[in-house]
């Protein structure tokens, strides 16, 4: 079983500026290994893969020094990503999907570096996360990881503002033992001007936070669409949009999280009616099933009756 912890880390400034230009590495070993797959397709219909392309590494750094500044496992992670987005790729074309082409990443676009935990990132003597390259960064632990928690992987994030920094390790925990839970079976039909509404009677009322945040939203977005695009006052004023959505988005998580934990911990069978969720997005109740966040508290539930020992249908 897997699980992903995410936690604020706080570099100083020499230190921030130097995951800045690691990030911005990556993304140009991303978009180069990109164009390579493209040209060669173009050229000679021919195509290459993880492979082919982890094999130059080697050589490329041999001849670009500053490429020593990034860690080799870190770079093939990069690699997997591309390779990644191509699977994607071609199995939505199988699947007869609009299947979107791999894209070239801008700065806005590209924000993560991953590493494999114990190459290139790990703990220092003191408490605080060791970097390749980087050195010892603060980073505070608000929870305590599981002791039988095994770190595969860790990913450090810049944050849309450029400030805030944060690392999600990957883990890796052994699947829990069956668990008799005690609670009685429930049924749940969700809605959205009722989230949730259980066959028990109990109706959980949705909260509706981008609709009550629609007003400061607009006025926040008009003064946006006054600024001259690419401005100082325009990004001051693009700033102060996304962070309205990220306080909405962070409300709505907090919610679901806070709803499937005391679902799975008061009943052991949930059924949840089979909606057609993606459809339904697209109708004109898209608003309020977007608002609603049907999906995210479906996936919230099956990972924390897994671990409750509780089911969900």
């Amino acid at each position: 079983m897997f699980r992903s912890y995410r936690y604020r880390i706080q570099p100083n400034r020499k230190q921030a500026k130097i995951l800045s230009r690691i990030i911005e590495m990556h993304r140009g070993l991303y978009n180069d290994a990109l164009d390579e797959r493209c040209y060669l397709w173009r050229a000679r219909r021919a195509s290459v893969n993880y492979y082919h392309q982890a094999k130059q590494i080697k050589d490329i750094r041999s001849d670009d020094p500053d490429l020593l500044l990034l860690n080799f496992s870190s770079i093939q992670q990069t690699l997997r990503r591309l390779d990644k987005a191509f699977a994607a790729f071609f199995r939505r074309i199988k699947r007869g999907e609009t299947p979107g082409h791999p894209r070239f990443k801008s700065r806005r676009r590209w924000r993560s570096v991953e590493y494999r935990f114990g190459d290139g990132i790990g703990w220092a003597k003191n408490g605080r996360l060791r970097v390749q390259k980087v050195g010892n960064i603060r980073i505070f632990l608000h929870r305590p990881m599981p002791s039988e928690a095994k770190i595969k992987a860790a990913v450090i994030t810049r944050h849309r503002d450029g400030k805030r920094w944060f690392v999600c390790f990957q883990l890796e925990l052994p699947d829990p033992s069956p668990v008799a839970h005690p609670g009685p079976a429930v049924g749940i039909d969700l809605g959205v001007s009722t989230v949730a509404a259980l066959s028990t009677g109990e109706l959980v009322k949705a909260p509706r936070f981008y609709r009550e945040a629609q007003r400061e939203l607009r006025v926040k977005q008009r003064r946006l669409s006054r600024r001259k695009k690419g401005s100082s006052d325009w990004r001051k004023a693009a700033r102060q949009v996304a962070k309205a959505h990220e306080r909405i988005a962070g409300q709505r998580k907090d919610f679901n999280h806070k709803l499937s934990r005391h679902l799975v911990d008061e009943f052991s069978f949930i059924g949840v009616e089979d909606l057609n969720i993606l459809g339904l997005s697209r109708s004109n109740l898209a608003k309020s099933v977007h608002d609603a966040a049907w999906g995210q508290l479906l996936a919230c539930l099956r990972y924390k009756a897994e671990e409750a020992g509780a089911e969900v249908v």
